[in-house]
């Protein structure tokens, strides 16, 4: 019992600490201030388990990147945008391992004698894999498309933890920032 309530505790801290990470990639030779305007492809087919597959969640990524794309100088166009930028959702399932920890008095062999304190060799403390944790791991990548050759110039990507649909969804503003923090125009003053 007190295995599975130790498991239910790591497994509590590992998922409330979560944080994403990011990565991007782009056309080095490309100077990105040339862009003035931008417009939205349709999403690519999501592999997301129908977590981003929703109206909110369409809505949330694509407020936050307008408010995100907007803030660095670039204008919504219908027609004739310099930039397209879409994105796509991926939700993937994964297990990693989650240790126990062990901590004993006495010697090499992880036991206490106190008859034989005179050769007590002090404390050993071990950690070991427990079980085997199953979870959701998410990505949003965002990738913008220059208009006139038709290719992607820059791909940024924003990973991490799904404990719950609903708050992945609630975190999209969160990853859409983080994700364009990696866009190659910061922030208009």
């Amino acid at each position: 019992m007190k295995k599975i309530i130790y498991f239910l505790f790591v497994s509590l801290i590992l998922t409330s600490c979560t944080s994403y990470q990011y990565n991007t990639t782009r056309v080095e030779k490309i100077d990105f201030s040339q862009y003035h305007t931008y417009g939205w492809l349709p999403p690519v087919d999501s592999l997301s388990k129908s977590y981003f597959d929703n109206d909110i969640a369409r809505s949330n990524i694509l407020d936050a990147s307008n408010a995100e794309l907007n803030a660095r100088g670039l204008a919504y166009s219908k027609e004739n945008p310099d930039l397209l930028f879409r994105y796509i959702t991926i939700v993937n399932n994964k297990s990693r391992l989650v240790y126990g920890n062990t901590y004993a008095w006495g010697g090499p062999w992880g036991w206490y004698r106190p008859w034989f304190s005179p050769y007590y060799y002090g404390g050993m403390y071990a950690t070991y894999p427990v079980a085997k944790e199953k979870y959701r791991y998410a990505h949003l990548i965002i990738e913008a498309v220059d208009r006139k050759t038709n290719a992607v110039i820059w791909q940024a990507r924003g990973s991490g933890d799904v404990n719950t649909p609903e708050k992945a969804i609630n975190n999209i503003a969160k990853v859409v920032k983080g994700v364009f923090k990696q866009y190659p125009i910061t922030l208009k003053k």
